[in-house]
């Protein structure tokens, strides 16, 4: 798997796939209210710090993935407990992002089908995928990011159409303060999904050229940032925050609300349709960087038979982590989960693995001029 690479066109499409994937769905910072759209800003200005901390821990080891790398900053003996932790957190990811579009789809479209069928369905074609290899991991992501972008761009103008569509909703920008928009956006606003982007540490190694390592980092973010700030503008406008801030998926429902000449109607099928090309990047990323962390750590022959390991655990995890949806979404939006379990593994300890690095790389050039 270390041979194949990945152009950085492909590694954009994975990874801005992954930002975005169920992101767009939620109302993400609803807690600010009608400035949920500058909790988007925010949270992207703060990814791009974290951004530029993944880019440049990649760049002093440009061959190695994070948990590669891990061993070489801190040592082998205090690597392994650290390792095992991210590579839980990679496969209890991927469970929660398969959760999601169980609960979707059977609470939408296939009512009367159990959430294991749909589950263990996408996880059989997901598991099949990536046993191609990153590169056609790579080429799906050339053919369904265009299908999500061509989705939500049809569903953006469709909402424009809706007679309740108001810009007014948006207003007063910052009525009830900075407080609310900083409340949402540090722990949570940063770590998802922006924080979440800590996966393409795992995809760096396999890009075919790596001095465009830092562009496409910062490309993503900016890119992905964009498009949740008009996203959550447009579903604001239609919705009000009130509504915005109760509905578990507001672009879903502010998409519902579109009927032309009272004859073109349900074009949610369309959410359904980027839902499942999101959790495609979302939940196929964290299962990559599961394997690769395995295969790295244990040092096996291959990774294929990971990834079918990987598909068992998942599919039945992701229905153990929650009784139901409604505690499914109180656990991975609590505060709790952000601040003592995300905000460790995706800020903390990347920010002091890269002060260990840069420490290391000038004591040894010091030694090496001497």
């Amino acid at each position: 798997m270390k041979e194949k690479k990945i152009s950085s066109l492909q590694l954009f499409y994975i990874i801005i796939g992954f930002e975005l994937g169920t992101t767009m769905l939620f109302g993400y910072g609803a807690g600010a209210k009608q400035d949920a759209w500058l909790v988007m800003v925010i949270g992207m200005l703060s990814g791009l710090i974290l951004m530029g901390v993944f880019t440049q821990l990649s760049a002093y080891y440009p061959g190695d993935t994070i948990v590669s790398m891990i061993p070489k900053i801190i040592g082998k003996y205090l690597s392994y407990p650290l390792i095992m932790v991210y590579i839980f957190y990679f496969i209890y990811a991927a469970s929660r992002g398969s959760r999601d579009l169980g609960e979707l789809i059977t609470s939408t479209m296939l009512v009367d089908t159990p959430t294991v069928i749909v589950i263990g369905s996408f996880m059989a074609l997901m598991i099949y995928c990536l046993r191609g290899g990153i590169e056609t991991f790579g080429r799906m992501g050339e053919i369904i990011f265009p299908i999500y972008m061509m989705s939500l761009i049809v569903v953006w103008i469709l909402l424009f159409s809706i007679e309740s569509f108001n810009l007014k909703n948006l207003t007063p920008v910052l009525g009830n303060g900075v407080k609310p928009i900083l409340k949402e956006v540090y722990p949570g606003g940063v770590n998802f999904p922006f924080g979440e982007t800590f996966i393409i540490m795992m995809f760096f190694p396999f890009l075919n050229n790596k001095r465009n390592i830092r562009k496409v980092g910062m490309f993503i973010i900016l890119v992905g940032g964009v498009l949740l700030t008009i996203n959550s503008i447009i579903v604001l406008s239609v919705l009000g925050p009130e509504i915005y801030g109760r509905d578990f998926f507001p672009l879903l429902t502010a998409t519902r609300m579109v009927s032309i000449a009272d004859f073109l109607e349900r074009f949610d099928v369309l959410i359904i349709l980027m839902m499942v090309s999101g959790v495609f990047f979302k939940v196929g990323s964290w299962i990559f960087g599961a394997s690769i962390a395995i295969y790295q750590l244990f040092k096996l022959n291959h990774s294929k038979s990971i990834l079918l390991a990987l598909g068992f655990i998942i599919t039945p995890l992701s229905l153990l982590i929650a009784t139901d949806f409604v505690e499914h979404l109180k656990i991975g939006l609590g505060y709790n989960y952000f601040l003592y379990f995300l905000v460790p593994l995706q800020i903390i300890v990347p920010i002091m693995l890269l002060f260990i690095a840069f420490i290391r790389k000038k004591f040894n050039h010091k030694n090496s001029s001497v």
